[in-house]
């Protein structure tokens, strides 16, 4: 019952079943995948808090939204949690002078 999902392997063991090495190939796969376009996102998110003007914000919020838009859809984040954080940097660019 711990909260270790089924597809990760206890640490040191080895999966021994083909599909189950496969998988564990897979899971590898994708958490590297995951972490590079959340940095990306992260990165991007910062970019648009850290902006000089107004302007490069505005720039910088038109390359975060899609960012967020694709991360809603791919589930890298959950779509109203995207939502919400374009939102925000929305609402902080607007608040600009």
């Amino acid at each position: 019952m711990g909260g270790v999902p089924a597809t990760v392997p206890r640490e040191g063991s080895v999966p021994r079943i083909q599909s189950a090495k496969k998988q564990l190939r897979k899971s590898k796969a994708a958490a590297a995948r995951n972490k590079a376009q959340r940095s990306e996102l992260r990165s991007a998110v910062k970019k648009v808090r850290a902006a000089g003007s107004k302007a490069e914000a505005e720039k910088a919020l038109v390359a975060a939204n899609s960012l967020l838009d694709r991360a809603g859809r791919k589930n890298l984040v959950h779509r109203r949690n995207a939502a919400r954080m374009k939102s925000r940097l929305a609402a902080a660019v607007a608040a600009r002078k």
